[in-house]
């Protein structure tokens, strides 16, 4: 009875207490992005990166940034269509290591009388853990998001049938 009653408390309570949870891990997601951002373009090997990709990276970068705390936002009141952005984003942070960083890890210029590998296997790692870990807190986020959101909506729905009764 009292599993019952905790259970009925807990998700009369998200009525009124903001989903944190799903929000902060989009904030993470923003911020392991900030990570990724810096990283690649504090390098500077020959003039690989003056390309049109790094162009379209960087806007992308901006718009993700945009997106992302639009979505946090969007979470923290139970809205349950934020979880679709967020899940796409995710998919989005994945799909990135297979661009700019793979590219950048692969090609070689040369400096000076030398051939160097633009980005080195370390930064590679590196910034393939901050799209990864961004990612896995956006599906997170979602996922948890449209877990709440239907919890709440069935306890809403709940309270109503009690109150036409």
């Amino acid at each position: 009875m009292t599993e019952i009653n905790d259970r009925e408390i807990q998700l009369d309570r998200m009525r009124y207490v903001k989903n944190t949870a799903s929000s902060r891990l989009c904030y993470l997601a923003i911020l392991m992005n900030v990570l990724y951002f810096v990283s690649i373009y504090k390098s500077d090997v020959g003039s690989w990166y003056y390309q049109m990709l790094t162009g379209a990276s960087i806007v992308y970068n901006l718009l993700f940034m945009l997106m992302a705390f639009l979505a946090s936002e969007g979470v923290k009141n139970y809205q349950p269509n934020y979880s679709f952005l967020l899940y796409g984003l995710g998919a989005g942070q994945i799909a990135r290591v297979f661009i700019l960083p793979l590219q950048a890890h692969q090609a070689l210029v040369k400096v000076g009388s030398e051939e160097t590998r633009v980005m080195g296997d370390g930064q590679f790692i590196r910034v393939v853990l901050y799209l990864g870990i961004s990612a896995a807190c956006l599906l997170a986020a979602a996922l948890i998001n449209q877990r709440k959101c239907a919890a709440l909506s069935g306890h809403l729905k709940a309270l109503e049938a009690k109150e036409a009764a």
